[in-house]
């Protein structure tokens, strides 16, 4: 047989085998719901929202806010704010004849990226519950309770949940967010889950710790850091949210790079947890390794070496491959693929890890977001 075509075969069992094996994990466990004892609880709540140059939508967000299914005199909102804009001026005025909930204004007078401002906004929250909201995300009535319900167990320290909606339409994302539900909510039955989502995730204030100032993935670390402490965090599909996001293969590679860049820095800055903390260091951190660092390399090592054995083998018909690739692409990103849609979903975002090792290799370690003036629209 020819040399690429083992090459390329071997390769693909080597990248696909860790996939098999957690599919059957997960159809063995077969997780469902949250895995915590979740009770009625209704404790105070500090909402810690950063913002930066929002002027056009934070309105929309303090309006989803106040709309929450919870008691606003038990709520405290904590803002930390860098604008240049005037954000600050419009949620100053909006809570001029509100009584609650009560506002804490931190003004930052120079931008020093999201790290820094959550360290000061989750040292000035003072109440039993932290949550953490980005201003264009959409949040449901019931939010706030499905979390407390969570964390009114002795056991969890901190709940994340879904995305249930991505506004402006993306299929790509919601293909993924798809897939990683299922993989969050197995890790969570299995110990605690990882990646926790910017849009809302909720902690016990007294299991806070201190993120990196130079964090790019900051919810994410904060879990792990308290699930290093002893603690427990999990992954709820009844605790919900929504935000925007593009299909666009160009217009994605911004928002997911970046987030590659961060979680892919964290799992390295912690590669000592490996093999500690029970399933989470045994099972899940080893998967999200795979996932995030080693399979995008294999899968681009596996598709070139592929093109490579086509053409080797078929001669010019073997540039069939190539193009069914770009085809499978096109489509992909313009939410054309049907059923098939979440296998491009995934793709996608190996290609994200891997344009994000890349530049973490060329040592960009960005820690500041730029305002996406299209994704604003689709808060809106």
């Amino acid at each position: 047989m020819n040399a690429l075509v083992v090459a390329a075969l071997a390769l693909l069992v080597v990248t696909t085998t860790p996939y098999v094996g957690y599919l059957a994990l997960y159809a063995w466990v077969q997780p469902a719901g949250s895995p915590a004892d979740k009770q009625d609880w209704e404790p105070d709540v500090s909402i810690v929202l950063p913002t930066y140059n929002e002027a056009q939508i934070v309105e929309t967000k303090l309006d989803d806010l106040l709309k929450l299914d919870y008691p606003m005199e038990k709520v405290e909102l904590v803002v930390v704010d860098s604008s240049t804009d005037d954000t600050r001026g419009i949620i100053r005025e909006y809570f001029e004849d509100l009584d609650a909930p009560e506002l804490v204004l931190l003004e930052e007078d120079k931008r020093r990226g999201l790290a820094p401002a959550l360290n000061d906004a989750y040292a000035a929250a003072s109440k039993e519950v932290v949550v953490k909201t980005d201003c264009d995300s959409k949040l449901p009535p019931d939010v706030l309770r499905e979390a407390a319900a969570n964390l009114a167990d002795d056991d969890i320290n901190a709940v994340t949940g879904r995305n249930v909606e991505v506004l402006g339409g993306s299929e790509v994302e919601s293909g993924y967010r798809g897939v990683q539900s299922h993989i969050q909510q197995l890790e969570s039955h299995l110990d605690s889950t990882l990646i926790f989502h910017g849009p809302f995730s909720a902690f016990k204030n007294d299991a806070l710790l201190p993120i990196d100032p130079n964090s790019l993935a900051d919810d994410t670390e904060l879990a792990l850091k308290i699930r290093r402490q002893g603690g427990r965090v999990v992954f709820d599909p009844a605790v919900t949210y929504m935000e925007a996001s593009f299909s666009d293969f160009v217009k994605r590679r911004k928002q997911k790079d970046r987030r590659g860049m961060g979680l892919i820095r964290l799992l390295v800055q912690h590669r000592d947890a490996l093999g500690k903390y029970g399933k989470y260091g045994q099972v899940v951190l080893p998967f999200n390794w795979w996932f995030m660092i080693v399979s995008p390399w294999l899968l681009a090592a596996t598709l070139v070496i592929g093109i490579g054995a086509a053409i080797s083998v078929f001669g010019v018909v073997g540039v069939a491959f190539p193009a069914a690739v770009c085809v499978f692409a096109y489509l992909g990103q313009s939410d054309r693929l049907g059923p098939f849609q979440p296998f491009y979903s995934i793709s996608d975002t190996q290609v994200s890890l891997l344009r994000a090792s890349v530049e973490l290799l060329r040592g960009k370690t960005d820690g500041t977001w730029e305002v996406d003036s299209e994704l604003r629209e689709a808060f809106e």
